[in-house]
C-alpha cells in the first residue's frame, strides 16, 4: 500500500498508483504552464498559490474517476487543471472576503500585494481556466459554467443568511453544496466523462464527488476550531474572527437557543463580540474545542462522507472504487 499526494491517499495497486501519480505530476505542470504571462508581475502572483502546494483534492479526484474509462484520455489532465485553477481563484477571491492573512502556511495574496490584485489575480485565474475548457467542447464548458453558477450562488447565499424562518443548519448546508460540493462533483464528473466511461458511470462519480465536497468542506469546519496553523494552512479561527458561522458554531447555537443553559449561552455572547484580539480568539477556541457542538459537526463530517461512499455501491469492484472509497475516509479522519 502505497500513499499518493499531500491528501494521504493509501493506494494498493502499483499500476493505479503510476497512473494517479503521473496525472497529477501532468496536472502540477499544466498548472505552472496556464498560469505563466507575459508580465512577470501576473506570474509571480498567479503562480503564489500553486507554488504554496495544497492537497490536490479535486485533481486526485478526476484521476480517480478516469480510471473507470481510460485515464490516459487526452482531455484527463486538462480537465483537472480547469477545475484546480477555478478552486484556486475562488481562494484568492476568499481571502479578501475573510480578510485573511495566512493561506496553505504562506501570506495570503491580498496581504502581500493588496485586496486589489488579488481580485484582479482570481480574474486571471478563472480566465486561463475558460481558455482550457473551450478546448474540451462546448459541454464541458455548460457543466463548468452551471457549476459556477452554483458556487457564487453558494457563497453569496452564505453572505445573505439564511431567510427568516429557515432553519440555519439547513441553509448552511445548501451553502455548501454549492460553495463546495458543485465543484468537487465536477471533478469525479469530468473524470468519468474524459475518460470516456458510460454515463451511469459518470452520473454515480458526480453524485460521489458532491456528496464528498460538502464532508471535505465539513472537515474545514472541524479544523478551524481544533487544529493549529501548521495542520491547517492557515490561521486557526479565521471564520470565526469573520464572523462565519460554520457547523460547529451553528450546532452551538441551537444548543444554546434549546437548552438555554449559562455556559453555552456566554459561549454565543463571546462569539458574537469582539474577536479581534488574539486572547479573546484563543478563549473562544479553548472553549469551542471543549464543547460538545465541535463533536456533532464530526459527525455529520463522517455521515456525508458513508453517504458519499454509498453512492459508489454500483460501480466495479476494484483498486479505482477502493482508492475512491479510502477518499471517504481521509476526508474523516482530517476531522478526527
Amino acid at each position: 500500500m502505497t500513499v499518493v499526494g499531500p491528501f494521504g491517499l493509501h493506494v494498493r495497486d502499483q499500476a493505479l498508483e503510476a497512473d494517479v501519480q503521473s496525472g497529477l505530476a501532468a496536472v502540477e505542470a499544466g498548472l505552472l504552464e496556464a498560469t505563466k504571462s507575459d508580465v512577470p508581475f501576473i506570474t509571480d502572483a498567479a503562480q503564489h498559490l500553486v507554488r504554496a502546494g495544497g492537497k490536490r483534492f479535486r485533481p486526485l479526484l478526476v484521476m480517480l474517476a478516469s480510471q473507470f474509462g481510460d485515464p490516459d484520455a487526452p482531455g484527463v489532465v486538462p480537465s483537472a487543471v480547469v477545475v484546480e485553477l477555478t478552486h484556486l481563484a475562488t481562494l484568492y477571491h476568499d481571502d479578501v472576503m475573510d480578510e485573511a492573512d495566512v493561506r496553505r502556511g504562506v501570506p495570503s495574496a491580498n496581504t502581500r500585494w493588496g485586496n486589489s490584485v488579488a481580485v484582479l489575480t482570481g480574474d486571471f485565474l478563472f480566465a486561463r481556466a475558460s481558455h482550457i475548457l473551450a478546448d474540451l467542447g462546448p459541454e464541458a464548458v455548460r457543466i463548468q459554467a452551471e457549476a459556477f453558477e452554483r458556487l457564487v450562488t453558494g457563497q453569496i447565499l452564505e453572505t445573505a443568511g439564511p431567510r427568516d424562518g429557515r432553519d440555519p443548519v439547513d441553509h448552511y448546508l445548501d451553502v455548501l453544496s454549492g460553495k463546495t460540493g458543485s465543484l468537487v462533483a465536477v471533478s469525479g464528473r469530468f473524470g468519468a466523462m474524459m475518460s470516456g466511461a458510460d454515463e451511469r458511470t459518470v452520473d454515480v462519480l458526480t453524485q460521489y464527488g458532491e456528496r464528498l465536497g460538502i464532508a471535505f468542506q465539513l472537515a474545514d469546519d472541524v479544523l478551524d476550531i481544533a487544529s493549529d496553523s501548521h495542520e491547517s494552512g492557515k490561521t486557526p479561527g479565521t471564520d470565526l474572527r469573520e464572523g462565519i458561522s460554520t457547523l460547529p458554531v451553528l450546532r452551538l447555537r441551537a444548543q444554546a437557543a434549546a437548552d438555554g443553559k449559562p455556559g453555552d449561552l456566554e459561549l454565543v455572547e463571546l462569539l458574537d463580540g469582539d474577536l479581534s484580539s488574539d486572547d479573546a480568539l484563543a478563549e473562544v477556541l479553548r472553549r469551542l474545542r471543549a464543547h460538545p457542538a465541535l463533536e456533532q459537526a464530526r459527525q455529520d463530517t463522517v455521515r456525508y462522507a458513508q453517504e458519499a461512499r454509498a453512492t459508489l455501491a454500483p460501480l466495479p469492484e476494484g483498486y479505482a472504487k477502493a482508492a475512491l472509497e479510502e477518499l471517504c475516509d481521509a476526508v474523516v479522519h482530517r476531522a478526527g
